[in-house]
């Protein structure tokens, strides 16, 4: 059985968690990174954040494009990448190709058919609009898997209600309560595109798993000691500033693909909705045994720590 072949999406330079998942891509020996799409406001210096661990990793060879700036149909409300106050203190590449990321994602997909596995970590946009240019992509994937929604509308991690990255509006409060999450809220339209192609394997890590992942300064200072950890903690230092501890919400969609013990699955069908402006984004679960998408509903925390640090 070969390495996983990998196509991440990411919006690296808002929370911390995007940059510890790409660690974690990069240090898994089961993993092989194809390339890296960024995404929202900032593409470009989430790019440059996405470059310091490549460089780190001795991965330069990696593509990274970076991707859409704005949703669909509605204002963008991810403006900044925070993050990006790093960038100084390291290495990193400067240019990137402009304008690319959505046709680099379909002629991988298309060089390598029924084997690419794409692991969306933010907001939608870039992976929407390549389903929808090119409605036969999703079927030519190995499977998609998904930090996205919140099918049981229970959040665990007390997030506040105040994000640097974000513009603040009601949808923020609501998905800080957990009644909507930020992947799905901020490009609502583009979700709707995701959930409703044709994929062969749909798998999503939802709010109601991803909130349980809990750690706090003091732990990730004793846990973050590999060398591609190192520019994830100088990031985790910077989040620390404005909150007390770090969820690992992207983390739980990359170690579940690699381990069927972290995560209890259920299959069904999600709903997008789309036509409230307040509920935008909102996520409805049905649970049916020939629904197209396959839904965390319990996780195993230990395992999940335990299969995250291994690789390091």
């Amino acid at each position: 059985m070969g390495r996983e072949k990998i196509l991440l999406d990411t919006d690296i330079g808002t929370e911390v968690d995007d940059a510890i998942t790409l660690a974690y891509l990069l240090a898994n020996p089961d993993a092989e990174i194809m390339g890296i799409t960024t995404v929202t406001g900032e593409a470009a210096e989430r790019a440059r954040l996405a470059s310091v661990l490549c460089r780190i990793a001795g991965r330069e060879d990696i593509p990274i494009y970076p991707g859409c700036e704005n949703p669909i149909f509605v204002p963008q409300i991810e403006l900044y990448a925070p993050q990006k106050k790093v960038l100084g203190r390291w290495e990193h590449q400067k240019e990137f190709p402009a304008n690319r990321a959505v046709a680099f994602m379909q002629d991988v997909i298309r060089r390598n058919p029924v084997e690419i596995t794409l692991v969306c970590i933010a907001p939608l946009t870039n992976v929407g609009l390549l389903f929808a240019m090119d409605p036969e992509i999703a079927s030519l994937l190995k499977r998609i898997v998904l930090m996205c929604g919140s099918p049981t509308y229970t959040r665990y991690d007390n997030t506040g209600e105040t994000m640097s990255a974000m513009e603040k509006s009601d949808v923020i409060v609501l998905g800080s309560k957990g009644v909507i999450e930020n992947n799905a809220l901020i490009d609502p339209h583009a979700t709707k595109i995701v959930y409703g192609a044709d994929v062969r394997e749909h798998i999503t890590c939802g709010l109601n798993v991803t909130s349980q992942l809990i750690m706090k300064p003091e732990e990730a200072e004793g846990l973050f000691r590999h060398p591609i950890l190192e520019p994830v903690l100088d990031i985790a230092r910077e989040w620390f500033k404005d909150e007390e501890r770090v969820t690992f919400h992207d983390p739980l969609a990359a170690v579940s693909l690699f381990h069927d013990d972290v995560c209890l699955f259920e299959q069904g069908d999600l709903f997008i909705e789309t036509d409230s402006s307040l509920l935008s984004g909102f996520t409805y679960w049905k649970k049916k045994s020939d629904g197209r998408h396959r839904v965390a509903m319990k996780v195993n925390k230990e395992k999940f720590f335990e299969h995250l640090f291994e690789v390091f």
